[in-house]
């Protein structure tokens, strides 16, 4: 018969929508005196993000029929020796997301009414390599590809933004170490765009290495787009410069549509999964956050986001370099008695948390590396609050000097 899905977990979502679009409105329509165009242009995006979040909700749980009369599903292994582990789950429901977002970020061309339509040529590019990285993420998902090409897609798939760049090629030394440096602005050329496209290679497969629980993959770019969208908005709010405004608002055109697309998928990706992403989202998801830094110019910052997929990459480095024999799923234990899960000798934070903290289900281990993603969010807001107004406080300090020698 058909297949019918569980009803996604929209309780969840919609918590988790208030939790972090609540304080992105208050700070772009209440709390910073924004230019109105630049508030009404956010505001459409939000109404047309909103729509493909109530569009993902239903189409998901058609792609999710087709896909299966197509054989693509796979078996929820953290539940193996239950009667939940063996049911066939759908996979690589990561395409109902990317198409919806590719669409609302074209939609949305239409109705930013900017001066120039300069920003149209690398908006373009930015859709172009997220279009091509759905693509190449869902041949995988198809042809399961081997890891060593696996590296390779997203070097194809950012080649588009790559050649239209023409943002600064220069990098901002952070204050506390410029004068170890010497220079408070760093020109790199040529190896800025190699930085670039290593940074869109890095956030693809980081997400696709941190992940094997339900909900994992989706929460933690929930989270980090989050935090993007909040960290532009306060970047907009505190600079007067209208290159560095632009950049940023960019940035939320492109990310705000994700995050509510995400947030569909979330719905029905949470423990107990009905669907699965596949590689299609996570490669979608690291492509898209990647534009996003890129276009906002604030790759250095986004990695700092990216700092628990960082710590999961580095412990992960001697099995995915084969120093240490690799299983193919790095997944804890499951005990069927106690429904718990165990960690192993495996080198990824799954695996740690649970070495660590002991065991625990699959969904409040979840739900920790989720709050452990978080964490790191408000921390660098508050360093980024600290920065500027130490800059401020150094501008106030060199005016007055100059007014009373």
């Amino acid at each position: 018969g058909d297949l019918v899905l569980r009803p996604p977990n929209l309780r969840l979502v919609l918590a988790a929508m208030a939790l972090f679009l609540a304080p992105f409105s208050y700070l772009a329509f209440v709390h910073y005196p924004l230019a109105a165009d630049l508030r009404r242009s956010i505001l459409i995006c939000g109404a047309i993000s909103l729509g493909g979040f109530f569009v993902v909700l239903r189409l998901i749980p058609v792609a999710a029929r087709y896909l299966l009369r197509r054989g693509m599903f796979g078996k929820d292994i953290n539940k193996k020796g239950l009667p939940m582990g063996e049911i066939t789950v759908p996979e690589s429901l990561g395409i109902v997301v990317g198409i919806v977002y590719l669409v609302i970020a074209i939609l949305f061309q239409h109705f930013n009414f900017t001066a120039d339509s300069i920003w149209l040529v690398e908006y373009n590019a930015a859709l172009a390599s997220v279009c091509f990285m759905i693509l190449l993420g869902f041949i995988d998902d198809v042809l399961d590809i081997p890891w060593r090409v696996k590296l390779l897609l997203p070097t194809i798939a950012a080649l588009p933004l790559l050649m239209a760049y023409a943002g600064g090629t220069s990098i901002i030394i952070p204050k506390p170490l410029a004068s170890y440096v010497g220079v408070e602005v760093l020109e790199l050329g040529w190896m800025y765009k190699l930085f670039m496209l290593l940074l869109a290679v890095f956030c693809t497969n980081s997400i696709n290495i941190h992940a094997g629980l339900n909900g994992l993959e989706v929460g933690q770019t929930v989270v980090i787009s989050a935090a993007v969208l909040i960290h532009n908005v306060m970047r907009i709010g505190s600079s007067k410069d209208l290159e560095t405004q632009q950049a940023h608002a960019f940035s939320i055109y492109l990310v705000l549509p994700f995050l509510t697309t995400s947030l569909a998928l979330l719905g029905f990706n949470w423990y107990p999964s009905s669907v699965f992403v596949g590689d299609t989202y996570t490669y979608f998801a690291g492509m898209t956050l990647a534009v996003v830094g890129i276009l906002g110019h604030f790759s250095e910052t986004l990695l700092l986001f990216f700092l628990p997929q960082v710590l999961n990459f580095l412990c992960s480095v001697p099995q995915l370099f084969h120093f240490v024999p690799c299983p193919r799923h790095r997944l804890p234990r499951f005990d069927t008695q106690t429904g718990l899960l165990t960690g192993t000798k495996d080198g990824n934070l799954v695996n740690i948390f649970l070495r660590l903290f002991g065991k625990c289900s699959e969904k409040s281990l979840c739900i920790r590396l989720l709050i452990f993603q978080g964490c790191v969010m408000p921390i660098l807001l508050l360093a980024e609050i600290h920065a500027y107004w130490m800059v401020q406080m150094m501008i106030t300090r060199n005016t007055t000097s100059r007014q009373f020698p």
